[in-house]
């Protein structure tokens, strides 16, 4: 990112209007929901109490309500109450402009016009072009990172924000909603389900991002949330890149890689990135993936809302015989 700091009024963050315009953004699709209901009985009197605890800075984070969720992977889930979901929807609307200018073209995991299939065809295009189309090697070093948002530095994180966010008041309000949380270690972890934080790990990972491009001038990299990617076709290039980003992860972020999970293949054996496996002429729904979709249709029992989501996602991929199985799903597979 670059240097420029962000200029906004806490003022406005905790405006009426702008808490106003977060509810109506936040309340989409959940309508039917019963805390949200409860809420909004009395909508008026809760954001002008809201605002209130806000301007004098009294607000306190409330509790979370922790529960587990198995899709693709088990991961615990940390909800936050309506009246404090509503508040970091208010941040992430006036934050989120600022910062995502300043995150590297090729991040591509929670930010508008982005998502899994863009990295995806970007990654086929650089395949392309650092192939020569396909007429040179192209190798893959493909990278996760262990345990990423439970390992997430609260101090460094707030080292990062108090950098781009002169603003004291909109500091302290930051602080409030980082601190509210902590994994198995005081001091460490964003919870997974907060909006705020689907922003503040692209903001504590744009470091490493640059890094990446400029420093270790990586011309073929791209990153979705925990996973990344480096191509080229030099695998000793690639090999000693290793080292280097284990080092500036550690030392930076305190962050570190999933050893099990860290490989260098050739493009052409085929290379497993957000769900599919991607060969030069086309990519296959994941295996393990290919099972969760029939489970799932299995236990909604052919929902025709599910059927139309996982064809969606299919259509993504070289998967004519799985279209197929799925539009004529009867129960069984």
């Amino acid at each position: 990112m670059g240097k420029v700091t962000f200029n906004g009024t806490y003022e406005y963050i905790i405006s009426v209007d702008n808490l106003l315009e977060a509810w109506q953004e936040f309340v989409r699709g959940k309508r039917k929901r019963r805390d949200v209901q409860e809420f909004e009985r009395d909508l008026m009197a809760n954001i002008l109490a809201l605002h209130t605890d806000l301007a004098n800075k009294i607000y306190q984070h409330s509790a979370y309500h922790a529960f587990n969720i198995s899709d693709p992977k088990p991961r615990d889930i940390h909800k936050a109450s309506v009246r404090d979901r509503l508040l970091h929807h208010a941040v992430y609307r006036v934050l989120y402009p600022f910062f995502d200018k300043k995150f590297i073209t090729d991040s591509y995991s929670c930010r508008l016009n982005k998502g899994t299939h863009k990295a995806m065809n970007q990654f086929r295009s650089y395949t392309y072009r650092a192939s020569l189309n396909h007429t040179k090697t192209v190798w893959v070093l493909k990278c996760d990172i262990r345990k990423f948002f439970a390992s997430i530095d609260q101090h460094v994180l707030v080292q990062i924000i108090r950098r781009y966010i002169p603003n004291t008041d909109i500091q302290w309000l930051i602080l409030q909603i980082i601190y509210s949380f902590h994994s198995t270690k005081k001091g460490k972890g964003l919870p997974l389900g907060n909006l705020t934080s689907q922003l503040l790990v692209n903001v504590y990972m744009s470091k490493f991002d640059r890094f990446v491009k400029h420093k270790l001038k990586a011309k073929y990299y791209i990153r979705y949330a925990d996973d990344f990617i480096v191509l080229s076709t030099n695998k000793q290039w690639l090999l000693g890149l290793l080292s280097s980003i284990q080092q500036f992860l550690s030392e930076n972020l305190c962050l570190y890689l999933h050893e099990r999970k860290v490989s260098i293949k050739t493009f052409v054996s085929g290379v497993d990135f957000l769900g599919w496996v991607h060969f030069p002429d086309h990519r296959v729904l994941r295996t393990i993936a290919k099972r969760r979709m029939f489970k799932n249709l299995a236990i909604k029992q052919g929902n025709n809302k599910t059927i139309q989501s996982y064809l969606g996602l299919l259509w993504h991929g070289n998967s004519k015989i799985l279209l197929r199985k799925v539009q004529n799903y009867n129960g069984r597979f």
